[in-house]
C-alpha cells in the first residue's frame, strides 16, 4: 500500500501540522467524480447517498476539499464544526496522535473561519454529491441557540443536509444541550423555523451518556422532526491505553472508541426501532467494521480517525469489502441489512 511507505514521514510532522499538509494535498489534487450509486445505494431522510460511508465531521472544517473527499469513494462528506464567527479554537497542541493504540485525542474547540468563509466555498462548488454541514456554537456565544439557528439558515441552500453537533466534548457547556430540558427548547426553536423544501436535519450525540438519556433523546428527535441520530461523538472516558498522550484532556476518537460507540448504537436501536435513521461512527476502519454497525442498525456510517492511519485508500477499500459482505451474507441491499444482527 502507498501510504504506508509515506506513513513515516508524515507521522514526522505534528499531528496538526499533518493535517494542514493533507488538506493542502487534497486541494491540489484533481477532483475526481463522486462515486456512482452502485449495489451499496441507500436512501435515508429523503436523500440517494451512492453508498453508506461518509467522511465525519472535523477533516475538512471549513468547507475546503468536500469533493476532493467524494473522489476518494466516500459516498458523502460531512464539513465542519462551523460556528456563526470565526474562532481559533483552543490553545494548541490540541491533537493527539496515539499511534500505539491507532487512536486520536483533540480539544480542538471549534476552530474554524466561521459562516461566512465555508457559505462562500460551498455556494460556489457544483451541487454534486452529498454535502452535509456540520453547525455548531461559539464558545463566548450568549445564545447558543441562536448560533445553531444562524447555522442552518445559512447553510440551508448549499448543504444536503445539516447536522447540529451538541456533542462536541471540547467547547465548555456545550454538551448541557443534551441535558433534559435544554435540548427539548433548541430542537423545538429548530423546529418552528423550518419551512418545505429545508434540508433535513441530523442530530450528533456523544457516546457519554447516562441512563435515560436515550429515551429522552429519541423522543425529542421525533417529535421535533430530526431525519436521523449520528451515534457518537468523541468521548471523554478513558479505556485502557499504551500511548504516551492517553492523559491528554480532550476526546478520544478511534480504535479505542469502537466498542463504546457500537454499545450506543445498539441501545439508540432498541429504543427508536426503525423509526428513527441512525448514523454509525467511531471506531470504524475496515468493511467488517461498517458491516457490523449495518448490522446493529446504522442506515449510514462514517469514519475520520482511521484515515490518519490507513490513508486517503481506506474508502475505496472499506466499500468494495461492504459489497462483498453483503453479497456473503445474502442481503440485496444495505437497507435489507440494517438492524439485523
Amino acid at each position: 500500500m502507498l501510504f504506508s511507505l509515506f506513513r513515516p514521514a508524515i507521522f514526522a510532522f505534528a499531528p496538526e501540522d499533518a493535517h494542514r499538509i493533507s488538506l493542502a494535498a487534497m486541494r491540489l489534487m484533481p477532483t475526481g467524480q463522486p462515486p456512482e450509486a452502485g449495489p451499496l445505494a441507500v436512501e435515508v431522510a429523503g436523500i440517494a447517498f451512492p453508498n453508506p460511508l461518509g467522511m465525519a465531521a472535523g477533516y475538512d472544517k471549513d468547507a475546503e476539499v468536500p469533493d476532493a473527499l467524494l473522489g476518494l469513494g466516500f459516498g458523502f462528506a460531512e464539513v465542519g464544526s462551523i460556528t456563526p464567527l470565526p474562532q481559533a479554537g483552543n490553545p494548541k497542541p490540541r491533537l493527539f496522535r496515539l499511534a500505539e493504540d491507532r487512536a486520536v485525542i483533540n480539544r480542538m474547540g471549534f476552530n474554524n473561519g466561521g459562516i461566512a468563509a465555508a457559505h462562500r466555498r460551498l455556494a460556489a462548488r457544483p451541487r454534486h454529491g452529498v454535502v452535509g454541514v456540520n453547525v455548531g456554537a461559539n464558545k463566548e456565544s450568549v445564545d447558543r441557540v441562536a448560533d445553531y439557528l444562524k447555522g442552518i439558515t445559512a447553510f440551508s441552500s448549499v448543504a444536503d443536509y445539516i447536522t447540529v453537533n451538541i456533542s462536541s466534548p471540547n467547547t465548555p457547556g456545550l454538551r448541557n444541550l443534551q441535558a433534559k430540558g435544554e435540548l427539548e427548547l433548541l430542537l423545538e426553536a429548530i423546529a418552528a423555523q423550518r419551512s418545505a423544501g429545508d434540508p433535513p436535519i441530523f442530530l450528533k450525540v456523544a457516546p457519554d451518556l447516562e441512563d435515560g438519556d436515550h429515551e429522552r433523546i429519541v423522543r425529542a428527535a421525533l417529535d421535533n422532526g430530526i431525519a436521523a441520530l449520528i451515534v457518537s461523538n468523541t468521548t471523554i472516558s478513558r479505556p485502557p491505553l499504551k500511548s504516551r498522550d492517553a492523559g491528554e484532556a480532550g476526546g478520544l476518537s478511534g480504535a479505542p472508541l469502537k466498542p463504546l460507540a457500537l454499545a450506543q448504537l445498539r441501545r439508540f436501536r432498541a429504543i427508536a426501532g426503525d423509526s428513527l435513521p441512525l448514523v454509525g461512527v467511531g471506531g470504524i476502519a475496515t468493511a467488517q467494521d461498517a458491516w457490523e454497525r449495518i448490522r446493529a442498525g446504522a442506515s449510514l456510517v462514517q469514519l475520520y480517525s482511521a484515515m490518519v492511519y490507513e490513508g486517503p485508500g481506506i474508502a475505496k477499500r472499506i466499500i468494495c469489502g461492504l459489497e462483498k459482505l453483503m453479497q456473503r451474507d445474502g442481503f440485496a441491499s444495505i437497507a435489507e441489512a440494517v438492524g439485523t444482527e
